[in-house]
Parts: structure tokens; C-alpha cells; sequence
């Protein structure tokens, strides 16, 4: 069955407008009340976190209404990174974590994205059961059980504690000068005190969030304010979050950008080295790079593939007892320390691969060749349903029979845009952009 509101995270879109706006947020947060309070007491809690835009204020208050409406007790955190939703879930026995954000999206967007009792996202049928109660709505609790709204501190300095807990105690950072992007965004202050605490000498960047600015030329997918501070305040390394902090992009003293893949790479052979990557293996999402996989055959190791999004690689982790996921986009899971992609945690993990190898962070950030890779995305309107017709059926598979023995052809739509995402990889750099383009051109035909 195909979920109507939620995404590949949760639910998301332009604020104001349909489905996120306040009149549906309410909506939500009823719902999920209502699912996550089924038993009648009046001891359900909720935590609900989010990032810096300007939106969040209308969507928190919105869901705590919803929330409290059921009889939900809803401690409000303020701006805390994801990650930091999913530990304060676990540690303050809450029934539910919310987390108000659109990630690396522009400040215009907003997304509701939620945590079970365990700290872990909702499964897919967790989130059916949610939208059938948005759609039917819900019987509101009596007066006398209405829930309470109560603001919590202390939650980024719970989070920060946990983050340095992810560190032996005897690898201090003193030394190591480390540029931090915040994307303005959630861990514009977690980040950098977490890093001068560890004793690094900590260069921040993107940290004075105004509600529009979130991910604006900075962060993880706009990293070149991030490699130019790098390189002009001569640091060893740069650590580039996203606006919620659940990415990393890492950045060399020379300014060169490592993605997830290289990250992954690197941390699983370490990991496999010093006999702590359960499994043998490796989780990640069909998007990762082909070098990747070559990279841990080479190992003796393995890389088991999901479909795109965090949730799903969470899933495969723990289904299959493995410790260590991601995705190329920047979403590092260690499910020994979080329940979640941690940017910051990851990012430490690197610069403690540095303090332990004595090497630069240049050396550390390509451990493999990556295979070329050709992404392009097409934009399709409301009711189109372009992967469906038939001349791209043909091109698609024209383009796949091209690329037998040579390469790989991904197709998919987007969990969180109106986009048909067209991907391949192939050494022959010619017959790469000949089969991408192929298929792009067809879908843009049928959309026209």
C-alpha cells in the first residue's frame, strides 16, 4: 500500500503549504497521540526537537496541541540535532520522539519526522496506521486528561555528553584545529562546544541562524564555505553537517570534500581491523558508489544494500545485527552509539582516525577509486506518472542491456520531491553519459 503524507522521513514540504501546514501538523499530532496512546493511563510522554527554521515555531506548537489533545505529556527540547531526538527518546522513557525538519532542504521547507519508544524511526506500517487515523480522525481525550507542555534545558547538554562518550577517554583532540559547519542549522551550538570540549581548537562556521538561513551556502551540500575556511586558517580538518546534523561531508586540509561512501569506507576497514564491525559487513543504500563495494571485496568484507533512506539501512542493520551503515549522501549510522545518522559522531570518528594513525586527513579521505557516476534528476507534475509509460519502460531497458558487464542503471523516484532520479555508473565515461541521458531524455518527453 502507498503512504499518502509520509516520505522516505517522514512527512515534508513547503511550509504553509499542503501537507505541511498548521491545520495538518495538528492533524498529525493527534494521530500519532492517539497511536502511541492506546492503553487509557495518563502517563505518555513525548519529546519533540527541531531545527532552526522559521517554521518550526508554527509546527511545535501545532503538534503539541495535537499532541496534548490526546492526553500525550510533550517536553519540548528546542534546537537539537536528530540524533539527539532519538537518544532523549530512549533515556527519558518517552512513548515518542518528534523531530521538526527538512534536513538539508532550503529554509522554505519543514518536515515532521518521527522515533518509537526504542529510539529508532517508524516502520512503514507504523506510518500506514498513522495516516489511516489522519485521514478518519480521532477521539480527543476527556478534560481531565488533557496532556501538559513542560520546556526542557538541559536536552543539548544530555546530547553532548553522549557524543563525547562515542571517544575513548584517553584520545583527547588537543591539537587537531577542526573548521565546524552548522549549516546554521540544529547543532549550530551542540557541535562546536562538544569539540572544544574534547580539546580541539574548533573554527566555527554557519552558526548564527536567523530562521532563513538554514543550509544557505553552507553545510553539507554547499560545502565551499566550509573548504575555503578550511584552507585559510590552515586546519587539519573540516567536520560539514547538514541542517538537522544528521550529515557529514569531511573535508581535507587541502580542501578536498569526502562524501559518505569514502567515510564508510574508511571506518569499516578500521572498524574490521580492530575486530569491531559485527558482521563482516557493511549496510548502505544502492546509490553508493561501485569503488565502495569493490573497496570491502578487497577486504574480505561485505556491503549489504538497501533501498535509498536512512530508515531503510537502519533496518538492515538490525535485522542483520550489523553496527555500522549509511548512505553516500552523508548519513553515517553506528548503532553502537546512536539509533540514527549522526554527522557529528561520524565526524569524530574521522578525526579520531587521524589522532590514532598520526595521519593527515588527505590520507584518510579517499580510501578508494570511485567507479564515475552520473546523477540527473527530472522534475514531473502533480498526476504524472512517468515511469509508467512506455516509452520510458523501453529506454530504461535499452540503457540497462547497454550497460551488461560494464556498469549499473538506478531509476527511482524521490521520497521527498516531485523527481525522477536517473543514476548510473559505468567506467566508460562516453557510454555513461549516452545511457543517463537517454533515459532522461524519454522521461522528459513523457512529462512534457
Amino acid at each position: 500500500m502507498t503512504r499518502k503524507f509520509f516520505g522516505t522521513d517522514g512527512v515534508r514540504g513547503t511550509a504553509n503549504t499542503y501537507p505541511m501546514t498548521a491545520e495538518m501538523a495538528l492533524r498529525i499530532g493527534t494521530a500519532v497521540g492517539r497511536y502511541f496512546r492506546n492503553d487509557g493511563t495518563n502517563q505518555h510522554r513525548v519529546v519533540i526537537g527541531k531545527d532552526t527554521r522559521l517554521s518550526g515555531y508554527m509546527f511545535e506548537n501545532a503538534l503539541t496541541a495535537g499532541l496534548t489533545s490526546t492526553g500525550m505529556n510533550v517536553f519540548l527540547l528546542g534546537p537539537v540535532p536528530t540524533p539527539a531526538v532519538g537518544l532523549l527518546t530512549t533515556s527519558m522513557r518517552a512513548d515518542l520522539g518528534v523531530m521538526i525538519s527538512a534536513s538539508h532542504n532550503p529554509a522554505e521547507d519543514n518536515g515532521i519526522k518521527f522515533f518509537g519508544p526504542d529510539g529508532f524511526k517508524l516502520s512503514d506500517e507504523a506510518e500506514l496506521e498513522i495516516e489511516r487515523l489522519i485521514e478518519s480522525g480521532v477521539e480527543p481525550a476527556q478534560a481531565a486528561n488533557i496532556g501538559r507542555a513542560t520546556r526542557i534545558d538541559d536536552g543539548r547538554f544530555r546530547y553532548i555528553e553522549r557524543v563525547k562518550s562515542s571517544l575513548p577517554r584517553a584520545l583527547p583532540l588537543s591539537g587537531v584545529k577542526v573548521v565546524v559547519d552548522c549549516a546554521n542549522g540544529a547543532a549550530y551550538r551542540a557541535a562546536p562546544e562538544a569539540l572544544w570540549e574534547l580539546g580541539a581548537e574548533v573554527i566555527p562556521v554557519g552558526v548564527f541562524p536567523n530562521g532563513l538561513n538554514i543550509n544557505e551556502n553552507c553545510g553539507s551540500t554547499n560545502t565551499q564555505t566550509a573548504c575555503e575556511a578550511v584552507v585559510a586558517h590552515g586546519a587539519d580538518v573540516g567536520i560539514c553537517l547538514d541542517g538537522d546534523a544528521d550529515r557529514v561531508m569531511i573535508i581535507d586540509e587541502t580542501g578536498h570534500v569526502a562524501d559518505g561512501d569514502q567515510i564508510m569506507g574508511l571506518l569499516a576497514a578500521r572498524w574490521a581491523e580492530k575486530g569491531q564491525l559485527k558482521g563482516g559487513a557493511l549496510v548502505a543504500t544502492v546509490m553508493s558508489n561501485l569503488g565502495l563495494e569493490r573497496f570491502l571485496e578487497d577486504k574480505g568484507l561485505r556491503l549489504e544494500r538497501t533501498a535509498v533512506g536512512d530508515r531503510y539501512v537502519v533496518e538492515a542493520m538490525r535485522k542483520g545485527g550489523f553496527n555500522l551503515g549509511g548512505e553516500q549522501s552523508g548519513h553515517i549510522v553506528m548503532t553502537d552509539y546512536a539509533t540514527t545518522g549522526d554527522g557529528l559522531m561520524a565526524g569524530l570518528q574521522f578525526v579520531a582516525a587521524m589522532v590514532e594513525s598520526g595521519k593527515k586527513a588527505s590520507e584518510l579521505s579517499k580510501v578508494f577509486e570511485t567507479v564515475p557516476q552520473m546523477l540527473k534528476n527530472v522534475r514531473y507534475g502533480e498526476g504524472q506518472t512517468p515511469l509508467e509509460v512506455a516509452s520510458v519502460q523501453t529506454a530504461i531497458s535499452d540503457a540497462e542491456a547497454a550497460l551488461v558487464g560494464s556498469g549499473r542503471l538506478l531509476i527511482r523516484k524521490s521520497g521527498t520531491e516531485p523527481l525522477i532520479r536517473v543514476m548510473a555508473e559505468c567506467e566508460d565515461a562516453q557510454l555513461l553519459e549516452r545511457t543517463v541521458d537517454s533515459v532522461v531524455e524519454a522521461v522528459v518527453a513523457a512529462v512534457s
